[in-house]
């Protein structure tokens, strides 16, 4: 509850505002994307509702960049072509136009002075704990966004969210299906393990050498060493740049002084509080109850101050932080919703106050201490200082010399080194890498891939020309080495496969004799696998054991004891379980219910949106050029 208060003030939809600022993905303002195409550039229909091409390629692009951003170097080639991937887009783009296209046929609006309160509220727009015009200009100038797309943007997030959070905040999920959820989930099982191991069964297996040279010559394309080059390359980018910048001392501490403000860490404040919930649709009787509660706990309170914490735990509905007394730690001035901030920055230490309504319910506050507002002084924030000028300038330089770059690596076509000898940049060399990539991550671009596999590069022996591999980073490279596909000689892998035969027919037999032995124990038959030491297993305690060994060891039929199940390991050979005893889950207090509560109304919530948006999705006319969704980018 804790977060979700933060995240109601700020938190959540900050985290979207963000999301919509830097890295658009399938949020566009209804009125820039949802019209009628020309019938030859659409990619989808929803509804009558034209997605062009050239949305669904802004929106590609942009999820590429964010998954570039987020995984780096893990990144698997080609991922990011792949027709799952650009369907997975177009889904995505599809499903928000249903939902957009619901909620205005529901009626439902955001009123301008909503829109505008949400946006002034986002910490990114603010300077001095105020919305600034000019900074929230700025940082759309910086994503190429004016303000009137990202309003649409986000006023259309705000309608969604309304649609969808009608449907998951009004499930419930009734006693009787949470108490047997939270049995279910409390119940532990004794069990033993018992592994058929193909190792223990190469011995048994024999490799016929005709099988080996049949499975070669059927899968000539596993042995296949594709077309791969060695390069030179050469990558400008800011980071590249910035240790080449020289910051002298009057420049870190003149920037210090012309940006006081940013280093004064505001007033904070620790709180605890006791929180009796209260749905947003409640009726006037549920408050008066709810406040009545309330009322009678801030009494306790009052008589037993010290027994804050304890009074917290007993009768506090917020499960995130009765189990710490109530404990919420320091916080900052609107990281709260507002009744709850307000009342607290009001408060003396030691003091408590009460019932104080939010969002959420009824509050009994007691501040627990104040950390005043500080300004850090220039040595604290002198390296910080140094890497934002360092990284400002750096941005600079980078927008003076990209297009000296690009000329000279065109121009001086053999070499990179005048370019890297221009700009004071190294000249690196890859491992070998093919059309779909290799280890280095700037090399992973596919413009710049089909670049160094053209005749241009290949057989001039050419620089490639300075390719935007993500936003601001430019790379050339020139091929240095080259092999030509090729098949690797039988003589080559045929202990490779013999190996692969092997343990492929161990494992079959592994995967049969485990089948067999657990036909025979549910038989009752006395068969004896070497059992391995009792241990204690739950739906939330998997000690090891994988999601599908699990559920097959609750799913076994323990009325008579004891029961048997097993299952294939994905790692080859099968496991054997032997379940002793069933504990059954221990008496649970109210608020580990009100808990369960909570996650399994969530869980049907999330269910509900699901079936929602496939009624959506029967009751309207979706076409998808599935052509088009995924021809080559």
């Amino acid at each position: 509850m804790l977060e979700a208060i933060r995240d109601r003030a700020q938190g959540w939809f900050a985290k979207i505002i963000l999301a919509l600022l830097i890295v658009p993905f399938a949020l566009w303002g209804v009125d820039s994307y949802l019209h009628h195409g020309n019938g030859t550039d659409v990619v989808a229909s929803v509804g009558g509702q034209d997605i062009t091409v050239q949305q669904f390629d802004q929106a590609l692009n942009s999820q590429r960049d964010r998954l570039r951003a987020t995984l780096g170097a893990s990144l698997a080639p080609g991922m990011l072509d792949s027709p799952r991937f650009k369907q997975a887009v177009l889904d995505d783009l599809v499903n928000q136009a249903l939902l957009v296209r619901a909620a205005k046929q529901a009626g439902l609006v955001v009123p301008d002075a909503q829109l505008a309160r949400v946006i002034a509220d986002i910490p990114a727009f603010q300077k001095d704990g105020r919305f600034s015009d000019e900074q929230y200009r700025a940082l759309l100038r910086g994503q190429n966004m004016t303000p009137v797309m990202f309003e649409s943007r986000v006023r259309q997030e705000l309608l969604t969210q309304q649609l969808t959070d009608a449907l998951t905040e009004g499930a419930f999920a009734s006693h009787a299906t949470v108490r047997r959820v939270a049995r279910l989930s409390g119940e532990q099982r004794v069990i033993r393990e018992a592994v058929v191991s193909p190792a223990q069964l190469l011995g048994q297996v024999k490799v016929d050498p005709a099988a080996v040279k049949a499975y070669y010559d059927g899968h000539r394309d596993q042995f296949v060493i594709p077309e791969r080059v060695q390069v030179e390359y050469l990558v400008l980018s800011p980071d590249v740049l910035a240790p080449q910048i020289q910051i002298s001392e009057a420049e870190l501490k003149k920037y210090y002084d012309d940006h006081a403000s940013q280093y004064r860490v505001p007033e904070q404040r620790d709180a605890s509080h006791i929180l009796v919930t209260l749905a947003p649709n409640a009726s006037p009787a549920q408050v008066a109850a709810a406040q009545k509660k309330a009322e009678e706990i801030l009494r306790q309170v009052n008589q037993h101050p010290a027994a804050f914490a304890e009074l917290a735990r007993k009768f506090s509905q917020d499960p995130g932080s009765a189990q710490n007394g109530g404990d919420l730690g320091f916080f900052g001035r609107g990281d709260m919703v507002k009744p709850f901030s307000d009342a607290a920055f009001e408060m003396s230490v030691g003091e408590i106050r009460g019932p104080v309504r939010s969002d959420f319910g009824f509050h009994i506050i007691k501040l627990n201490a104040i950390k005043p507002a500080l300004v850090k002084d220039f040595a604290q924030v002198k390296d910080e200082i140094a890497a934002q000028i360092r990284k400002e300038k750096a941005a600079r330089k980078f927008a003076e010399v990209a297009d000296n770059f690009s000329n000279t690596v065109y121009e001086q076509a053999d070499s990179l080194k005048p370019a890297a000898d221009a700009l004071k940049l190294t000249v690196k060399t890859s491992p070998w890498i093919s059309r779909k990539g290799g280890e280095i991550a700037v090399l992973n671009n596919k413009k710049l891939l089909d670049a160094i596999f053209s005749d241009d590069t290949l057989k001039n022996g050419h620089n490639t020309e300075a390719i935007e591999v993500a936003p601001n980073i430019l790379v050339s490279a020139r091929v240095v080495a080259h092999q030509a596909e090729a098949l690797r000689p039988f003589a080559e892998v045929s202990a490779d496969i013999t190996t692969r035969l092997q343990n492929e027919q161990a494992d079959a037999l592994a995967r049969k004799q485990g089948r067999e032995l657990l036909a025979q124990l549910q038989q009752g038959k006395p068969v004896h696998p070497s059992w391995g030491e009792a241990k204690t297993v739950g739906r939330q305690q998997a000690q090891g054991l994988g999601p599908e060994a699990l559920e097959q060891v609750f799913k076994a039929d323990v009325r008579k004891l004891p029961a048997y199940a097993g299952v294939v390991n994905s790692q080859g050979g099968f496991t054997l379980f032997q379940i002793e005893r069933v504990v059954e889950a221990g008496a649970m207090d109210e608020a580990k219910m009100k808990g369960y509560q909570q996650a399994v109304s969530r869980l049907l919530g999330e269910q509900y949106a699901v079936a929602y948006l496939a009624s959506l999705k029967q009751g309207a006319k979706i076409e998808i050029k599935r052509q088009l969704a995924n021809k080559e980018q």
